[in-house]
């Protein structure tokens, strides 16, 4: 398993083919590591559905009011919802949103993210400035890969749990 350095600013999110250790930037987004701890440690991620994974770009997630839903209609809201929790005023920073680091997925409006977050399946860096980073994948990243593609995917994968490591 990967060295946690940070068990309070780590995450575990289970997948169908194994754990996805991420290490969240508390120094450089601290409102948004904080709202995915707190959404975690309330259990809302658990079971949550990849709701738009596009080959060669990114899969995204998080939806927590939509995406725990196994009916079609459900699946098909899924990427509209967020928390009940206000959302969060952009954390733009100078990192690069490179293979493996977690964005923040928002409306047109760069001050909306709440619950949804993406991981970038490659360098994309013409996101650079516009989506928050807020943490990077530091071991499982071959789980990352096989997530099942399409939007929404015809039966989607989900996030098994997610866990604070601090909690685990």
């Amino acid at each position: 398993m990967a060295e946690i350095k940070d068990p309070e600013n780590t995450i575990i999110v289970e997948l169908k083919d194994g754990n996805v250790v991420i290490e969240l930037l508390n120094d450089v987004a601290p409102a948004h590591t904080e709202r995915m701890k707190e959404l975690a440690r309330a259990g809302h991620y658990d079971n949550v559905c990849f709701h738009r994974v596009i080959d060669g770009f990114m899969a995204q997630t998080g939806d927590v009011k939509h995406g725990d839903m196994e009916d079609g209609f459900n699946l098909r809201m899924a990427g509209t919802g967020g928390s009940d929790l206000p959302d969060l005023p952009a954390e733009f920073s100078k990192l690069p949103h490179d293979r493996g680091t977690l964005g923040a997925a928002r409306s047109q409006n760069p001050n909306s993210a709440n619950s949804q977050f993406f991981i970038n399946f490659k360098d994309n860096h013409f996101l650079n400035g516009q989506y928050t980073v807020y943490g990077r994948v530091i071991e499982g990243m071959e789980h990352v890969d096989a997530i099942t593609r399409g939007e929404p995917p015809a039966s989607p994968d989900r996030m098994i749990s997610v866990k604070v490591a601090a909690d685990a």
